[in-house]
């Protein structure tokens, strides 16, 4: 069994994001980037599948697939470490720009090269929040979607999971080839180990271009973008709070702060 799984390397959650005033994309060069912190669940359940199923001796992998610039080789490592066997990323300059659309279209292509078994994705990556890549996938393989999944059990050739939703939770099925999305709260993603960090500086990452994967650069990028910014401005700074100096009358100004604000 050949698992494939989707991930991107995003700016760090906790770094302070802005937009390029030339470009009108997320400046991705002035903070620190990471691999997307939703696509680690998926990359652990990955992991876990494959343990649970004989692992590498039973003929079974794990390969990840990311779109990028050549940095992105940095997430790439970090999902390689924690025990994949190998990725390809897909990094060319006419990708810049690229929305979902663009990029469902080259990570689907990356997919009928490897012909998995089973593809994961996270739910979402932190820097888009849109959630619309595991489904724009099946659509373009023309393969089943089982979407925020709680668990994942695989047995033969059926893939089987717990999807969570605002209702409650519902057993869902599948043969494979199949897509699942999981959800952040199915495992702890584990941390690298020394031993898998230098082990992945080992493992094969292999880039491909647009021309390896027979796509033109008119279908991807800013000039084949459905989507995209025209203009921005930056969140107004945040004015000063009130400060209530108590001296004997602190309730009374705050009750009238309160009544003014319509709050009480």
């Amino acid at each position: 069994m050949k698992i494939a799984v989707c991930v991107k390397q995003v700016p760090d959650s906790w770094a302070e994001k802005k937009l390029n005033a030339s470009t009108k994309l997320i400046d991705r060069e002035s903070v620190d980037a990471v691999l997307n912190d939703l696509d680690e669940y998926a990359v652990e359940s990955a992991l876990q599948i494959v343990e649970a199923n004989g692992g590498a001796e039973a003929g079974h992998s794990v390969t990840l697939i990311s779109m990028g610039p050549e940095r992105a080789t940095e997430a790439l490592r970090k999902g390689l470490s924690m025990g994949a066997d190998d990725a390809v990323l897909v990094s060319d300059g006419a990708l810049a720009g690229s929305d979902a659309l663009a990029t469902s279209l080259i990570l689907a292509k990356v997919i009928q090269r490897i012909n998995p078994d089973l593809i994961l994705c996270g739910t979402e990556s932190t820097d888009a929040r849109m959630s619309v890549i595991p489904s724009m996938l099946s659509e373009r393989l023309e393969l089943p979607q089982l979407s925020f999944a709680g668990e994942v059990n695989v047995s033969a050739d059926q893939v089987s999971i717990k999807r969570v939703t605002d209702e409650g939770v519902d057993s869902m099925s599948s043969p494979m080839p199949v897509i699942v999305s999981v959800i952040e709260k199915i495992n702890e993603p584990r941390y690298p180990s020394f031993k898998g960090i230098m082990a992945a500086k080992k493992k094969t990452i292999e880039v491909l271009s647009l021309a390896d994967l027979g796509v033109s650069a008119s279908e991807v990028g800013g000039s084949g973008a459905w989507s995209l910014v025209n203009d921005f401005n930056e969140q107004a700074a945040r004015s000063a709070g009130v400060k209530v100096m108590d001296e004997g009358a602190g309730g009374n100004a705050l009750s009238e702060f309160l009544a003014e604000k319509r709050l009480a």
